[in-house]
């Protein structure tokens, strides 16, 4: 599934106009985005965790030449699935 089937799915159920659906989504990415990238986690109950992770400096290969070359530390998004998300994936959701 890509945004814009995304955005028509989330139109059909919620009763939305596509426009207004492709808005919601653009600010509930922006904003999980811009909280993340300030150090806060997202938590979406039954769905998962979006956080910052520190990554530390460390020594990496040129695959080409086989070249040691240093990776600089830096901080990368990380996202944890929720109990009920990693249940439904694996077929295991409870019956409603």
């Amino acid at each position: 599934m890509n945004k814009s089937e995304l955005i028509e799915a989330l139109a059909t159920k919620a009763d939305l106009s596509k426009a207004a659906a492709g808005r919601a989504v653009d600010v509930l990415v922006e904003e999980i985005v811009t909280a993340v990238a300030k150090g806060d986690s997202v938590t979406l109950v039954g769905f998962g965790t979006f956080k910052s992770a520190a990554r530390a400096a460390r020594e990496g290969k040129n695959p080409k030449t086989g070249e040691k070359i240093k990776i600089a530390a830096t901080t990368v998004p990380k996202f944890s699935a929720g109990a009920t998300f990693k249940q439904e994936v694996a077929g295991k959701a409870k019956k409603k």
